[in-house]
């Protein structure tokens, strides 16, 4: 029988020990056979991830470069959003209006029920509401998913001007609020003449200050747009002073007062001398002795 060469038996004992020291074989674990079963699917979804963030990537150089286009295509996008369902216009609710016509505020809106509520612009709106005569100021709002909201602060009638035998109803600093339907307004102050829209609010609050005089008052006219003269409600005229008109007024409430000066058969007052104050009776009146010239208390006033 041979024998093994001596330097073989280390080699053998090492083999040995490693064929008893090695681990045996292990299964994979479920993630990995998960992972190797759709391996193709995976590296699919790796490329678009890819893809996608280049493309995101692409957009924000786009956007650095062009920022007001890519504000436009999303606005578009909204508008394009609010033409579905549920971001149409609903209502069009409108508070605060006495006598601003609503098919005037409808045409100003620009828009109507059923229409993409995200393509009305309430900053345009307003604009357009406030250069109707009767709005002074308009507040609107648009209120998802579908209300248009208006809120109105209309003008104050304050007079009837009378020009050329025409009627309007204005404002306090004589803007022509409307031409028909006067009645609807009420008992208004009546100042006629050119220019007298525009210098109203002053002579009207003098005779408010004097009640006496302003109760009997039919209206107010301008002359030769420098002065005022009062037609009263018996047909008399007080003719006042240029720029004195609230001295003028207080010296004929004194008289009135005191002399009763205004229940006389008078065709005219005229205040406008700077010492006196000159009476005209009607035509045919009895003659009193007020019906002469009549000295007054000193004053300013110049003759108009």
């Amino acid at each position: 029988m041979a024998r093994e060469p001596t330097n073989a038996r280390p080699r053998l004992a090492a083999e040995s020990r490693q064929r008893a020291t090695a681990k045996a074989p292990q299964r994979p674990s479920r993630l990995r056979l998960w992972m190797r079963r759709r391996r193709n699917w995976l590296k699919g979804a790796g490329i678009a991830t890819l893809a996608v963030g280049g493309l995101g990537a692409l957009s924000l150089g786009l956007l650095a470069l062009d920022p007001a286009a890519r504000l436009r295509d999303a606005a578009h996008h909204l508008a394009a959003l609010g033409r579905g369902p549920g971001l149409s216009v609903q209502e069009i609710r409108i508070e605060g209006r006495e006598f601003t016509p609503r098919e005037a505020l409808l045409f100003a809106l620009r828009t109507q029920p059923g229409e993409p509520i995200l393509d009305f612009d309430p900053h345009a709106a307003k604009q357009r509401l406030e250069e109707i005569a009767w709005v002074d100021e308009a507040h609107v709002e648009r209120r998802l998913p579908g209300t248009v909201l208006v809120r109105l602060v209309e003008r104050r009638a304050f007079a009837i001007w009378q020009k050329d035998g025409r009627f309007s109803v204005i404002d306090r600093e004589g803007r022509v609020m409307a031409s028909e339907r006067l009645e609807a307004f009420g008992p208004l102050p009546l100042v006629v003449g050119n220019g007298a829209e525009r210098h109203a609010a002053a002579m009207i609050d003098l005779l408010r200050g004097t009640p006496e005089i302003g109760e009997r008052v039919q209206a107010i006219i301008r002359v030769s747009e420098r002065r005022w003269n009062l037609r009263l409600l018996n047909g008399a005229d007080i003719l006042l002073p240029e720029g004195h008109e609230g001295a003028a007024l207080a010296r004929l409430a004194e008289l009135h007062g005191r002399d009763k000066l205004l229940d006389r058969p008078l065709a005219s007052v005229d205040m406008r001398l700077p010492d006196r104050l000159v009476l005209r009776p009607q035509p045919n009146a009895a003659p009193t002795p007020a019906a002469a010239a009549t000295p007054a208390a000193p004053s300013r006033s110049p003759r108009g």
